[in-house]
């Protein structure tokens, strides 16, 4: 999926508490719990590597350059968004273009459908898919986010399975989601931070919708291999295993 330095905060989490309610009714709703702050794609995120001098110079180059170009204004309402919130009016400038204070903007839509092979319509797909997640139309969020190829940048890559993981969650989808929050988990386990939230995350959902192994299980790894988490340090992985009944 893409660059190795997006900016993360990691999201707030509720404490899971056992509910006696359909697990499907639990799940829905799920990833409004942790979508502040939807993901930062900056202009640098997509790396890709090789192709020949003469392809790069002549064709590849120029196409980029024209990309970047057609993507930059609803980048930067993009990223405002990401920083200070979603709202419909500018998600649908994002994805379908038209005109803001006196300035066009081409719609994410038609950077993918006119440069889908550049780093800047690779950025669109992340872009499309994070954006239609929050107007809740969530077929069309995992259609795009399937389609971003993080090209090995592991943060990234683990964010767009935790926002494939809240598509799937929202259409009561709970087995895909939890695998898609535990394929999160598994980019990569080096990286303390952005595993150690894709873990919280996993074992919070695999709790809601009474997954109770895999909740205790995901909780374990977190407590055992990231000690230096907020979450275990503040004791409250304890606390969720204890509820779990859990007390070792």
């Amino acid at each position: 999926m893409s660059e190795n330095n997006p900016t993360t905060t990691t999201a707030p989490v509720t404490t899971p508490v056992k509910d006696t309610r359909d697990a499907s009714a639990i799940a829905q709703g799920f990833w409004a719990n942790y979508s502040k702050p939807i993901i930062y794609v900056g202009t640098a995120i997509i790396l890709i590597i090789g192709g020949w001098f003469i392809y790069k110079q002549f064709v590849k180059l120029p196409q980029e350059k024209k990309a970047n170009e057609s993507i930059f204004m609803a980048e930067n309402i993009f990223d405002k968004m990401a920083a200070n919130g979603f709202n419909k009016d500018s998600a649908v400038i994002v994805l379908n273009g038209g005109v803001l204070e006196g300035a066009k903007v081409n719609g994410v839509l038609s950077v993918i459908r006119d440069f889908g092979g550049t780093m800047a319509g690779n950025r669109a797909k992340f872009m499309a898919g994070a954006t239609y997640l929050h107007i809740k139309e969530y077929d069309k969020a995992i259609k795009y986010l399937k389609d971003f190829d993080a090209n090995g940048a592991h943060q990234v890559e683990s964010k767009a399975y935790i926002l494939l993981g809240h598509a799937y969650a929202e259409q009561n989808k709970t087995e895909d989601a939890l695998s898609n929050y535990k394929k999160a988990v598994g980019v990569n386990e080096k990286d303390d931070v952005t595993t150690g939230e894709a873990l919280l995350i996993a074992a919070a959902y695999a709790n809601a919708i009474g997954k109770n192994e895999d909740a205790i299980s995901l909780y374990k790894k977190l407590r055992d291999n990231y000690p230096t988490n907020v979450s275990v340090r503040s004791g409250d992985v304890d606390k969720y295993l204890a509820r779990l009944g859990v007390f070792n």
